[in-house]
């Protein structure tokens, strides 16, 4: 879940294409955790693999952040990092495009980490030679799915 810094749980007034948002809960560790502050932005595309911010499909008033699985047919498939919650998609179903608010780009504390490095630098880190410097990509923001690790 997620408690927005912004006015009326959800993107600022007047379209600006940023906000801040603090999480609340233990879902998302060990990528985020309770009190961390993020920087969202609103509207950005999403693709596989990003942390977004949404609303919940059973209570709109509720922001909930979450990492995209993969498209279907019906909307995203979103997925708690801390995989024995199942508070995600596995309890709810695919999200609608329409919910699905913005991306997560950084979170500004307690530590400022990156979490949406660029489609090319993505592509970088895994694959050819800095995809062997253990753990790089994850500390960029890149996500690799723990199955992915056990087989490499």
């Amino acid at each position: 879940m997620a408690r927005s810094a912004e006015p009326e749980e959800g993107p600022p007034a007047g379209g600006a294409p940023f906000g801040l948002i603090d999480v609340a809960g233990d879902s998302m560790v060990p990528t985020l955790r309770d009190g961390d502050q993020l920087l969202v932005r609103y509207g950005a595309r999403i693709r596989p693999g990003a942390v977004v911010v949404f609303r919940h499909p059973f209570q709109q008033n509720l922001l909930v952040v979450k990492r995209a699985d993969g498209r279907r047919p019906k909307g995203w498939w979103l997925l708690s990092d801390n995989r024995p919650v199942d508070s995600d998609s596995r309890s709810y179903g695919a999200v609608p495009d329409e919910l699905v608010l913005g991306r997560v780009l950084l979170r500004l504390r307690p530590r400022p980490a990156w979490l949406a490095p660029g489609r090319r630098l993505e592509r970088l880190l895994l694959s050819g030679p800095l995809a062997r410097v253990p753990g790089l990509a994850r500390r960029l923001g890149v996500w690799v799915r723990p199955e992915e690790l056990q087989n490499s």
